[in-house]
């Protein structure tokens, strides 16, 4: 899928540099943070939902040794 990032001057310029840096492509890096972005707020969210769960289940518990 094609799409179209909107980058500020500096931005784009520091991307650039970087790339060259590596050895590697602006789309690389780029992809390579937005894999790195989705594991982490999917890994957030998961811990997010145990704790709830958690949370939930041991609510009476906790409310009596308030």
């Amino acid at each position: 899928m094609a799409m179209n990032l909107r980058l500020r001057d500096d931005q784009a310029e520091a991307l650039k540099q970087r790339a060259e840096q590596e050895g590697t492509s602006m789309n690389a890096i780029v992809v390579r943070a937005i894999d790195d972005y989705l594991a982490r707020t999917a890994q957030q969210a998961l811990v997010r939902e145990t704790a709830l769960k958690q949370a939930a289940k041991w609510r009476e518990l906790m409310d009596r040794l308030k």
